[in-house]
């Protein structure tokens, strides 16, 4: 009876003791599907950095780093509206710059709008608007051209599962830029959820650019990567890092890039 007692003692001790531990777990792994989820009603600051490896007959190397805030608002008890801006710092290597060589500054930013509805059941989804803002503060950093287009979103969740797509197109409607913009994104998304806030995700951006020449108009890069939920004091943040391979690209495209983000998540 006696060793009964204490069997009983030492399981309630363990349960007890593992409880902290495991709360946490599912804590990190409800945020990171939430992270992963682009219309979230959550508010985010990501800094998503990419390198641009091999690029023209010299292999130069661009990097854009893009400032993206997440900005949610709750529009009454059926709607959402979503609101992500992009804001690209860029580094241009001589081959993008037209000779004038490696030019930094601001990129144009783009703004999205996604109405979505709270409650949409197993299948999430959003639309709305993107708008193209000329902030570039160099021609070879920008198209200096306003431009909008329309922007959809659907995603799943099964499971420890996220998966879903998103596409857009932007048209250029005024500015004083020599080029035309006729730009298609779509980006689908497949992230696995581990134990602990870690997870295995792929997310690679397939653009087109309708105004190119024949054979320079896809960029189509494929690959993948890791991340994790953790938090530096009580600030959660999502650290992330992939890399991917362009199977399909301009002539002045880049071989393959190194992703790395950091995504500072302010839950409610």
């Amino acid at each position: 009876m006696k060793t009964e007692r204490i069997r009983t003692a030492l399981l309630v001790f363990l349960i007890f003791a593992a409880a902290p531990g495991y709360a946490q777990e599912q804590s990190n792994s409800d945020l990171a599907k939430k992270a992963q989820n682009p219309i979230a009603n959550l508010i985010s600051l990501p800094f998503q950095n990419n390198t641009n490896f091999g690029i023209g007959p010299l292999d130069e190397t661009q990097n854009i780093l893009n400032i993206q805030p997440v900005w949610p608002f709750s529009m009454n008890d059926k709607w959402n509206l979503i609101t992500r801006t992009i804001l690209p710092v860029v580094s241009q290597p001589n081959i993008l710059t037209g000779g004038q060589g490696r030019i930094n500054g601001l990129g144009d930013a783009t703004f999205t709008g996604f109405f979505s509805p709270r409650d949409s059941g197993d299948m999430t989804w959003g639309v709305g608007p993107v708008f193209l803002i000329p902030t570039a503060t160099d021609d070879a950093l920008g198209a200096d051209k306003w431009g909008a287009g329309a922007s959809v979103i659907l995603l799943s969740m099964p499971g420890p599962w996220v998966v879903g797509s998103l596409v857009s197109n932007v048209w250029s409607f005024a500015g004083s830029g020599n080029q035309d913009v006729n730009l298609f994104t779509w980006q689908y998304f497949v992230n696995y959820n581990l134990a602990d806030g870690w997870y295995l995700t792929s997310a690679p951006i397939i653009t087109a650019n309708w105004e190119a020449g024949s054979g320079n108009k896809w960029t189509v890069p494929f690959g993948g990567g890791a991340g994790k939920i953790f938090k530096i004091g009580k600030q959660p943040i999502n650290g992330q890092a992939s890399a991917y391979y362009n199977v399909e690209k301009p002539d002045s495209g880049a071989d393959w890039q190194l992703r790395l983000q950091l995504q500072f998540l302010f839950p409610k």
